[in-house]
């Protein structure tokens, strides 16, 4: 939602250039004020573009436009797109390469690529769906206010009024996104639109739009009001306030977007894949190379979703022997779907003892860290139920990194709409993926490092970030967890999950495949609820080739350890290793092999 450069800095991808080699010793002056200059050029050019997107700076902890929402007009990615241009041709006409230090030389690499996508890439500014059932603006906004808009005084409190009267103006902009993709032929199919009407529906029911009950934003403002030590009259005051900007502004922004909603679902296009759109088979093949920072085609990413699959049976088959059923493994599926020893009961009570489960998980694996990382991450992390206002449409589960003043823990996000969508067997495989050792030792480890650019602190490759996550989930095994067979299953059913991804993704995309083709496939290879199937098809459908880093990622470290373990045999240390991988923060998976060999020695 930040725009064409958020995307620059959320998503660099590199093939790396190798470093040149000069016969001659370089004076260590001149190299360290090259390197200074380089860093000191990309830590500005970063500033300033926080400092152009009040909504980032509000996700760093950045109290600065505190009142304000970024702007998402078409007028702002041509922008960024010609600061992009600038920025190529600075790094072209005004770094000596040969002077940097490795470390500069790695970050002037990745800046350098990620420019060159971005600008590349602005072909395709439209080919996505800003409003989606995965991060649309529509629950976005809602979600935003509640966990990110922090309000410890009064003027905390008279920003967040600000920004919902700047609801309509931000959502008026979103709309006429959406009727640019309209005239370029580019439109979700049906049911993304069912989901955003549902969820803007929901947001503008309750106190003060109707109803009784408290709407989700006024009883988060309300409750962060409260806890001010501020006047009664100030508080009164501000709830007024609030209401009156609920009322004026974000309840005919979204009446607003309903209509244009509603008029688009009728428009919308059967077909579900991107091989759809104009030049959308280009467009996806560039979507896969982004994502998983390899040169797999997707045909090739589809064998490999299908080997995958076929091991992962072989493997359930054991622990199905293993626990005494007797059937196939379709009837062993069918038994852990519908078998309700593996769930919680899908009341406040069974929703509060999945969380309690979960943070009790987390705490024993916080035990093993000495003996399996070297730096471990300052920030904490607690575990935190979906808001309501967006459990319906939203994954089952997510992470949100840490504020990184420490204002703000990391929180592994479990949805607890319907518990048949979180069984007993997967609890430990989701929280080591989301916390700990997942994406809470990789991303809260990245933004405390010091010495790198902030882009580099920041910025992310979807194949390193969920490779490591899917990479977690199994790492624990060798310590002793997963000791319930039925928990081992869970894990597996994780990996079988992400491996039919790399089949469904493609199948749609590139294979023409439908969303009950997709669903259909899920509901035969793995043993979730078909609700499930069908929110991850939907996902696929409108994050094309996102999903498929995971495995891609996974299977590359699995590789890389192995490899290093043969190498070094009785001198390989794990610590090191994942040493390695974390040192520099997320990178192109080509750069981890260079950064094992580094630390590693060899």
């Amino acid at each position: 939602m930040e725009n064409a450069m958020l995307k620059f800095y959320t998503f660099l991808i590199i093939s790396l250039l190798i470093t040149s080699c000069t016969s001659e010793p370089l004076d260590p002056v001149k190299v360290e004020a090259e390197s200074k200059k380089t860093n000191d050029y990309f830590d500005r050019m970063f500033d300033e573009y926080v400092d152009r997107s009040p909504m980032l700076q509000t996700r760093l902890g950045i109290k600065k436009d505190y009142d304000k929402w970024s702007d998402i007009s078409p007028e702002r990615d041509d922008f960024e797109l010609e600061q992009s241009k600038k920025s190529l041709k600075w790094l072209k006409d005004s770094v000596n390469v040969k002077l940097l230090n490795e470390s500069t030389r790695l970050s002037y690499d990745l800046y350098l690529q990620g420019i060159k996508d971005q600008i590349n890439d602005d072909k395709y500014r439209l080919y996505s769906y800003p409003l989606n059932q995965m991060f649309g603006m529509q629950s976005e906004i809602p979600a935003f206010l509640i966990n990110m808009h922090r309000v410890s005084n009064l003027d905390d409190a008279e920003a967040y009024v600000a920004r919902l009267e700047g609801v309509k103006a931000l959502f008026d902009q979103l709309i006429e996104n959406m009727r640019n993709r309209e005239e370029a032929g580019i439109i979700a199919p049906k049911f993304v639109f069912d989901h955003v009407l549902f969820d803007s529906r929901n947001v503008i029911s309750g106190y003060p739009f109707s109803g009784e009950d408290s709407s989700a934003i006024f009883k988060d403002f309300y409750g962060k009001v409260q806890s001010l030590k501020a006047s009664s009259a100030d508080k009164k005051r501000l709830i007024s306030d609030a209401v009156k900007a609920l009322n004026s502004s974000v309840k005919p922004a979204y009446e607003a977007l309903i209509a244009m909603v509603e008029d688009l679902s009728e428009k919308y296009d059967e077909e579900d894949g991107v091989w759809r759109l104009k030049n959308g088979s280009r467009f996806y093949q560039i979507a896969l190379s982004r994502t998983t920072t390899t040169t797999m085609t997707s045909d090739q990413i589809h064998e490999l979703g299908l080997k995958e699959v076929e091991r992962i049976h072989g493997e359930m088959e054991v622990i199905k022997d293993k626990v005494g059923f007797e059937g196939t493994l379709q009837e062993f599926f069918k038994e852990m779907k519908e078998n309700e020893k593996f769930y919680y009961p899908n009341t406040a009570a069974g929703k509060k003892a999945y969380i309690d489960e979960a943070v009790k998980m987390i705490d024993d694996m916080k035990l093993e860290l000495d003996a399996l990382f070297i730096t471990k991450p300052k920030a904490d992390m607690i575990v935190k139920a979906v808001e309501s206002f967006r459990e319906k449409s939203a994954g089952k589960a997510f992470y949100q990194r840490p504020a990184p003043d420490g204002s703000r823990p990391g929180i592994y996000y479990a949805n607890m709409y319907d518990m048949k969508m979180m069984p007993k067997y997967q609890m430990e495989a989701l929280a080591y993926h989301e916390g700990i050792p997942g994406h809470h030792m990789q991303l809260a480890i990245a933004q405390e490092l010091t010495g790198i650019p902030k882009f580099r602190k920041f910025g992310g490759y979807t194949a390193y970030i969920e490779g490591w996550g899917l990479y977690s989930e199994y790492l624990p095994k060798e310590l002793g967890f997963y000791s319930d067979p039925y928990s081992d299953f869970g894990r597996l059913a994780m990996e079988l999950w992400r491996s039919c991804r790399l089949v469904v993704d493609t199948g749609i995309h590139s294979k023409k495949w439908t969303r009950e083709e997709g669903i259909e496939y899920y509901e035969t290879n793995t043993p979730n609820d078909r609700l499930d199937c069908v929110k991850m098809v939907e996902r696929h459908i409108v994050m094309p080739g996102q999903a498929t880093a995971y495995k891609v990622g996974m299977n590359y470290l699995l590789d890389l350890r192995e490899s290093t373990e043969k190498r070094l045999g009785a001198d390989f240390d794990i610590r090191e290793f994942h040493e390695a991988i974390l040192y520099n923060g997320p990178v192109p998976l080509s750069q981890l092999d260079k950064q094992v060999g580094a630390i590693t020695g060899k």
